[in-house]
């Protein structure tokens, strides 16, 4: 199997920081981002081949200066095109290949990928989305009954009346055949393609349930929550 980082997108939400570099060299502790996902990925020996896809005449140059001529990562270039168009340039990477992994380089969790794949195979899907049903909140709740405080919760574990969906997919390979069929300069995965499959039950979801996951969008996030990243990077083993 080969992965697929998605490390393109302008990184608006990480500015003024993502001027200067892209979202996938965010340093943490002294490494890039992307190298934390690159090297936990090594960790499955499924795994053959990191595929990298960013816009290397932009900052995304700065990650193919990162690794060079590394064995077992290519570098495709970013087209602009939406999540699901820049999957098109990957076609002839999957020519033996029945399904591939994605990943959002600004996703950062410990997500077990093998258990991900067993699933994406039992449900025979076309594709299978990471996804979680509880997340811990970042401020402080209340019991309120009748304007009245009861008792206020740090911080809680919260469920979530529907799961979220985390930027960490299993794809089977027909799903470039349905990109290409659209015929549209952008497409998005999540909404050009994978909502109709929705409605043919071909999506299943891996929820990631204790498994501590973050949308690692710029340095003053990650700094916030130090804690939650050193977790994961120890789940991670690395």
């Amino acid at each position: 199997m080969k992965a697929v980082i998605l490390a393109g997108g302008k990184g608006t939400r990480g500015k003024p920081y993502t001027e200067y570099f892209p979202k996938a060299m965010t340093p943490i502790n002294g490494k890039p981002l992307i190298d934390y996902i690159v090297r936990y990925l090594k960790t499955f020996k499924f795994i053959k081949e990191i595929i990298i896809i960013s816009d290397y005449n932009e900052l995304g140059g700065q990650i193919k200066n990162y690794y060079g001529n590394q064995k077992n990562i290519k570098f495709i270039q970013d087209s602009q095109s939406g999540t699901g168009g820049d999957l098109l340039h990957i076609e002839k990477e999957l020519k033996n290949e029945s399904e591939f992994l994605l990943w959002f380089v600004d996703n950062l969790c410990a997500i077990d990928v093998q258990k991900m794949k067993t699933i994406f195979k039992e449900k025979k899907s076309s594709a299978c989305i990471a996804t979680r049903s509880q997340r811990k909140e970042e401020t402080g709740f209340a019991s309120v009954e009748d304007g009245i405080i009861k008792e206020f919760k740090e911080k809680p574990i919260m469920k979530l009346q529907l799961s979220e969906c985390l930027g960490i997919y299993m794809l089977g390979k027909e799903i470039i055949q349905k990109i290409k069929n659209k015929k549209q300069k952008r497409v998005n995965l999540s909404y050009d393609i994978l909502q109709q499959l929705s409605k043919e039950d071909k999506v299943s979801a891996y929820d990631i349930a204790k498994r501590e996951w973050i949308d690692a969008e710029s340095p003053m996030v990650l700094e916030r929550n130090e804690k939650t990243v050193t977790k994961i990077i120890k789940q991670m083993g690395l």
